[in-house]
């Protein structure tokens, strides 16, 4: 499923609320430094030069689309067709956004959803502290779970060092997890097995998060083999956090 426009929705979103989507990417295929199992973009698709919209058209858009909503709306969502913070205007376009924003739906949130494999840009943390919203991904405690799951272009990318760049927001932000099991090519996948939830809720105690956010797959996976966890293992996961004093988003 790809976003053929820069601003999208408003849409009802399971963790968010009512959200206005905007995509910086490319409107026909997906850019992302990630190639995870279970993307309603899909699969990456080698693109000789992609065309990402620019600064002014994102302008244009949201201030289109904002100036004609006439409801409230809970949050404006950068998401869309792969990594928003690859763009290199992110900054920019997050500045424009919160004071388009403040014209328009002072009430609403600037939320970003983001795989955090750009944080060691300078641009795309300030980007993001300005947010309302920092949600940042992280679906597995073990490396080789992590790969397996997310499937990271950058082959020395370690779950060490994610976490290393979630703790520059000083514990401002909400952690993304989406729990699944399948297989990829004969290798099992399940971020839920004891091994996992220990590592997992250890990792958790140690970035501290503002709030954790945990779901599960709710549409078209690219590979088949997914499925989804059942609603009690997840209410399982979330009342460990709740007890140690966590504020936790639950979509099953």
């Amino acid at each position: 499923m790809l976003f053929s426009q820069i601003v999208y929705g408003p849409i009802s979103s399971r963790r968010l609320g009512t959200s206005l989507g905007v995509n910086l990417m490319p409107d026909n295929c997906k850019l992302c430094t990630f190639n995870c199992v279970y993307c309603e973009c899909g699969w990456n698709k080698k693109v000789d030069k992609p065309i990402l919209p620019t600064r002014q058209q994102v302008h244009q858009q949201l201030e289109s689309v904002l100036s004609s909503i006439k409801e409230d709306i809970d949050v404006i969502t950068f998401s869309g067709n792969g990594e928003p913070t690859l763009h290199p205007e992110f900054e920019n376009i997050i500045i424009d956004t919160c004071t388009l924003r403040d014209r328009y739906q002072p009430s609403a949130q600037v939320s970003v959803l983001t795989n955090s494999t750009q944080l060691f840009r300078q641009d795309v943390v300030r980007g993001l502290r300005m947010a309302d919203k920092r949600i940042l991904k992280l679906d597995s405690a073990i490396d080789s779970t992590m790969k397996l799951i997310d499937q990271p272009i950058n082959d020395n990318l370690t779950v060490r060092l994610i976490v290393d760049y979630l703790k520059q927001f000083n514990h401002d932000f909400t952690l993304q997890t989406c729990f699944l099991r399948g297989q990829y090519y004969g290798q099992i996948i399940d971020n839920t097995t004891d091994e996992e939830l220990n590592q997992w809720f250890k990792l958790v105690d140690e970035v501290t998060p503002k709030e954790v956010m945990i779901y599960v797959i709710d549409r078209k996976t690219p590979l088949e083999t997914l499925q989804k966890i059942e609603p009690e293992k997840m209410m399982e996961i979330a009342n460990v956090l709740k007890k140690k004093g966590y504020k936790v988003i639950v979509s099953c």
